[in-house]
């Protein structure tokens, strides 16, 4: 195997000045990479070096995030609708017509509604720490439970406390074993809180955050998108997460039941933690989502 490069792109999409990352050969089968909360496409960049020699992996920085433009709240929503709406303009916008869509945190919300919107597009699908299941949330919603119920001035500034730097840190390394932990490095917090510590972006993300409830009604239109296409699909969890945590993977085999699911020592953030043990499953299923 050998390390390939990742290079680094811009394209305007609906208007908005986009910044992306892109490994492999530009004729091969595409994974897509949305990313989630706190994070950017910086997160995926071990992973597009350890797979670009045979796939080409390409990964946005969403608006308001990364080297993304920020644009005005009047020219973009700032929700889970206006985001998911957002991926789709982007694989027109870079013409890819069919690909395995990776699925963490809040990039999985997005992923799903582009894969719900042009089924025959999807080759695949891998699942990596994004929840779809309400009854399978970890204790850290339970926080946000409390939010959702009582929104208004009062959540927004509880939101509000915990987008700050030891927040982003906490999001990182939060549940993982402390030698797990150590392997997170601090670039990860320190970069992304720099790049989002502008009032503009703090005010657009806690928007995002206070947005996130509308999720919740997308649940089931997702499950059943998962059983009535059943897509090629593999399972890859850090079950170290208080927010989704190794019920959340298993519960995806109610409507994919011959997913294989493989749960790895990390938590949310795998690929930071266990890349050497991700790399080889995902590395086995490409070739058949890809028909390869």
């Amino acid at each position: 195997m050998s390390i390939a490069p990742v290079t680094h792109h811009r394209v305007t999409v609906d208007g908005i000045d986009t910044f992306y990352r892109q490994a492999g050969p530009p004729d091969a089968p595409v994974v897509l990479l949305p990313h989630g909360y706190p994070a950017s496409s910086y997160v995926y960049r071990n992973l597009m070096a350890a797979l670009g020699d045979q796939w080409r992996l390409v990964a946005p920085d969403l608006p308001g995030f990364g080297y993304s433009a920020t644009p005005s709240p009047d020219d973009f929503g700032y929700t889970f609708e206006a985001y998911a709406t957002f991926l789709q303009a982007f694989v027109d916008a870079l013409n890819l017509r069919r690909y395995v869509i990776w699925l963490h945190d809040y990039g999985s919300q997005f992923g799903f509604r582009l894969a719900m919107a042009a089924p025959e597009r999807v080759a695949g699908l891998i699942i990596q720490n994004g929840d779809i299941y309400a009854d399978a949330f970890g204790s850290k919603y339970d926080f946000l439970k409390e939010l959702w119920a009582n929104p208004g001035p009062a959540s927004r500034r509880h939101i509000a406390q915990h987008v700050t730097l030891a927040g982003f840190e906490s999001e990182f390394r939060g549940e993982l074993p402390d030698d797990v932990a150590d392997r997170i490095s601090p670039d990860l917090w320190t970069l992304h809180w720099s790049l989002m510590n502008t009032p503009e972006r703090l005010a657009n993300l806690i928007h995002l955050l206070e947005d996130q409830p509308t999720t919740l009604n997308w649940f089931p239109d997702e499950q059943a998108y998962l059983r009535e296409h059943q897509p090629p699909t593999l399972i890859v969890w850090g079950p170290h997460d208080g927010y989704m945590p190794e019920a959340s993977a298993r519960a995806y085999h109610r409507d994919v039941p011959d997913a294989p699911l493989r749960l790895l020592g990390g938590g949310h953030w795998l690929l930071e933690t266990h890349l050497s043990e991700v790399v080889p499953l995902v590395r086995e299923f490409l070739p058949r989502a890809h028909g390869s």
